[in-house]
C-alpha cells in the first residue's frame, strides 16, 4: 500500500532502515519543534514555513537524507556529498546504519543554518534549460497498478528515474507506440534501474 504519512512509510521500510528513519525524524523535530510532515514524491519531507526543509528515503539497501538548500549550506563540517545539479537525494551519502550519520549535534546545526537559509528567503538559483515536468499518464497509472511488483519498484525510485520514464512515454506521438513503451517501461521498472540505464529510446 502506498504510504500516505511519515509512520505509514517507516512501518513499511526495509527492517534496517526503520532505526535509522526513525532518529532521523525525531531528530528533526527536536531541532525545529514547528516543523510540519509530508508525502513529497513518494518521499517522506519535512516542511518549514510552507517550505522544503530536508527530505529522506529508504531504500532496498540504504537510506538517504538531504537538504533542501544544500548547496547553500556552509557544510563547515564537510558532510555533504555532491552538492552539484543533480544531488537533490542522499547529500548525507548512502547511509547503511546509524554509525554512518554525522553527530546529533553536528545535524542540528545543519537543520538550523538550513531554517535560517528559509527565514532569510533564500532559494535555489533556477537552472539553465530546465527540463520539463511531466505528469503520469492514465494509461501508464493503470499498467503500474496491475503490476503491484512494479508499483512498489517505481515509488522508490528516485524523483528523477521516475521523470526519465514519464518523458519516455509522454513523448510517443501514437497511442500505439504510447502502450509499447509503457509495456517496454514495466519491463525495464522490474530491473529495478533508471531508464537511461539501458538504452530504450527512439522505439
Amino acid at each position: 500500500m502506498k504510504p500516505t504519512d511519515v509512520d505509514s512509510y517507516i512501518a513499511q521500510s526495509a527492517e534496517f532502515a526503520k532505526p535509522i528513519l526513525s532518529h532521523l525524524r525525531k531528530l528533526v523535530h527536536a531541532a525545529i519543534p514547528n516543523v510540519q510532515e509530508e508525502i513529497k514524491w513518494q518521499f517522506p519531507c519535512f516542511m518549514y514555513k510552507g517550505k522544503i526543509l530536508c527530505h529522506m528515503a529508504g531504500f532496498k539497501a540504504h537510506c538517504s537524507f538531504g537538504f533542501w538548500l544544500a548547496p547553500l549550506l556552509k557544510d563547515d563540517q564537510g558532510i555533504l556529498e555532491g552538492r552539484g545539479e543533480n544531488s537533490a537525494m542522499g547529500q548525507l551519502g548512502k547511509i547503511t546504519s546509524l554509525k554512518d550519520l554525522p553527530s546529533d549535534t553536528i545535524l542540528k546545526a545543519y537543520l538550523l543554518e538550513a531554517a535560517s537559509l528559509i527565514d532569510a528567503g533564500k532559494t535555489l538559483p533556477k537552472k539553465a534549460g530546465a527540463k520539463k515536468q511531466y505528469e503520469m499518464p492514465a494509461s501508464f497509472k493503470t499498467a503500474l497498478e496491475k503490476n503491484p511488483k512494479a508499483l512498489n519498484i517505481y515509488q522508490k525510485m528516485s524523483p528523477s528515474h521516475q521523470q526519465e520514464y514519464l518523458e519516455y512515454i509522454c513523448e510517443a506521438k501514437q497511442e500505439a507506440t504510447v502502450l509499447r513503451r509503457i509495456d517496454k517501461s514495466i519491463d525495464h521498472i522490474l530491473k529495478e534501474k533508471g531508464l537511461n540505464d539501458v538504452y530504450m529510446r527512439k522505439s
